[in-house]
């Protein structure tokens, strides 16, 4: 049987990524920091095993506002690229968007469901977490638990 491959690169091509074999999970996210990360109503991460995902000339730029949490991205053009949580050991979440053939990857699950907006309808039947679809690290914990509050002027 041949190994999956699959490329994904930013808007502007400077960040490309190689993907081996099949990804363990794939999830519609409303959650909504996610949301306001990514920049639309919704998102469908990716996952794969850290070193199933190699990128072949520059890694993407990280930010994290929530302890443990890293969100890669394209300093050039912006694409959000990846989602890396300290709770979920050599993981990590590859945005569809990156993705250059993102039909091939049909969610299977929606999380956070109890954050979806009331206007974004889903005929599918698929399973709806209220919150997170994955079990995190004991020891770390959930994100939700680890958020550092935002700063009032």
């Amino acid at each position: 049987m041949a190994v999956r491959f699959e490329r994904g690169s930013c808007f502007c091509g400077a960040i490309v990524a190689e993907l081996e074999g099949e990804p363990f999970w794939i999830n519609y996210d409303h959650d909504d920091d996610c949301r306001k990360a990514i920049g639309g109503p919704l998102t469908v991460w990716i996952g794969y095993p850290k070193d199933k995902v190699a990128f072949t000339n520059k890694g993407p730029r990280t930010f994290s506002k929530t302890p443990g949490i890293e969100r890669g991205f394209c300093p050039d053009c912006g694409s959000s690229i990846s989602y890396v949580d300290a709770g979920l050991r050599n993981e990590i979440r590859i945005t569809i968007g990156f993705m250059d053939h993102p039909e091939r990857f049909k969610p299977v699950a929606h999380g956070s469901w109890r954050m979806k907006l009331p206007w974004v309808d889903f005929a599918d039947a698929l399973p709806r977490f209220p919150s997170y679809t994955r079990e995190r690290d004991v020891a770390i914990g959930y994100p939700d638990k680890r958020k550092v509050e935002d700063k009032k002027d």
